[in-house]
């Protein structure tokens, strides 16, 4: 009684259901596939950090054990763990050679993030490598709220609000505007349109320029994102000193410059390692051309006498790190402990500062997105609603 759009003829209605449930079944894998490109994508961060954090673990576990940190990188790469990855065995490999850490780090330099080889090392300049190792360790840490801040939308707007948003107004300038304009043009018989409505069709390639421009910001970011360390190189490369210019100037990655200097200052100036020397090796560690020229400025001052709580505030405006380190000078020792307080702060608010930049960032997508579809239907619609008007008053 019910046609259900199947044959009546029991083969060719197998072959249907079949055909059917072959689409549904092609149709939940390529959805599946989506969805972990996706998930890949957002979590790439967090799991190049997760390496640099496995490493951190074999080289302390090593070290805890009497090992030296090249012996305790091979006996890993013996185990031939899958996780530890194939840059990790390659490094070993070159450390069998005979090579030390710091030779091997450069031999595989996308291993472990910038600022975490140049911190190991300055643990192996002061001979002692462990002592670095919890500076490391919190510099890893910031994968979370790099992934946190693009689960916020910022990734999925990228792959799916602002493309829509441009081939929205593609499809609307190359097909439906013409054919509203000759549509206007007989019904209005020479009359003028609506302001807002001419504003609309003079404008629409300026519009859809705006709209290229952002999405292809847009996924300028996201292109950053995904590349990490090895992006930003190639960015400096091209552009010269204007990523770690940016780099700086973006609060939240300004406060963990500062504390991944500080860190490495502090674990320094406990090792005894004289305070020019100490400085000049946390500008290199913060892996930033701005902060080391601040440090070179820094120990410039030093060698000509300052103080170094005088000097530091090329690096802290505020005065706090410089009031730490006096109190720490005065005891001659803790400049760790002294500075642990101040390093949790500067974490705490350089999370809340990411966060926020990337609910701004979203909200800002889709208002600006709404924005422009509100404009290209109140430009549209105005002639209607005027002849509908026209045709009542006649």
């Amino acid at each position: 009684m019910f046609n259900h759009g199947f044959s009546d003829d029991p083969v060719i209605a197998m072959i249907q259901v079949i055909v059917m449930l072959l689409s549904l079944v092609v149709g939940l894998v390529l959805e599946a596939a989506a969805l972990y490109c996706l998930y890949f994508v957002i979590t790439i961060p967090m799991r190049r950090n997760e390496r640099a954090r496995i490493f951190l673990d074999v080289l302390q576990l090593g070290l805890k054990e009497g090992q030296t940190p090249e012996a305790a990188i091979i006996g890993a790469s013996d185990s031939n763990d899958s996780c530890l990855g194939a840059r990790f065995h390659l490094l070993a490999e070159q450390l069998r050679k005979g090579l030390r850490l710091s030779a091997g780090l450069d031999f595989v330099p996308h291993l472990l993030p910038p600022q975490v080889n140049a911190m190991l090392k300055a643990g192996e300049r002061i001979g002692d490598v462990g002592k670095v190792l919890p500076a490391c360790q919190r510099l890893v840490s910031d994968g979370v709220s790099q992934v946190r801040g693009a689960l916020n939308y910022v990734l999925i707007l990228a792959l799916v609000v602002s493309p829509a948003a441009v081939i929205v107004p593609v499809m609307l300038n190359v097909f439906v505007v013409p054919k509203f304009k000759e549509v206007f043009a007989g019904m209005f018989e020479g009359a003028a349109l609506p302001l807002f409505t001419r504003l609309l069709f003079t404008s629409g390639h300026t519009l859809l320029l705006i709209q290229l421009l952002v999405i292809f910001a847009t996924w300028f970011l996201l292109f950053a994102y995904i590349g990490g360390p090895r992006a930003r190189g190639w960015f400096r490369a091209v552009l010269g000193g204007l990523p770690d210019w940016i780099h700086f100037h973006l609060p939240w990655r300004r406060k963990r410059l500062q504390r991944d200097f500080s860190a490495m200052l502090a674990v320094l100036l406990d090792a005894h390692v004289p305070e020019a020397e100490a400085v000049s090796l946390a500008g290199e560690c913060a892996a930033n051309a701005i902060m080391r020229r601040r440090a070179e400025r820094i120990r410039a001052q030093l060698t000509q006498g300052v103080k170094l709580p005088e000097a530091i505030r090329a690096i802290d405006d505020q005065g706090e790190l410089q009031w730490r380190l006096a109190n720490a000078l005065h005891r001659g020792r803790g400049f760790l402990a002294a500075l642990t307080g101040w390093h949790e702060a500067l974490d705490s608010k350089a999370f809340q500062q990411e966060q926020t930049a990337a609910q701004i960032t979203t909200t800002g997508l889709v208002l600006f997105n709404g924005f422009i579809i509100a404009c290209v239907v109140v430009g549209l619609f105005l002639p209607l609603i005027a002849l509908i008007n026209a045709a009542s008053l006649w």
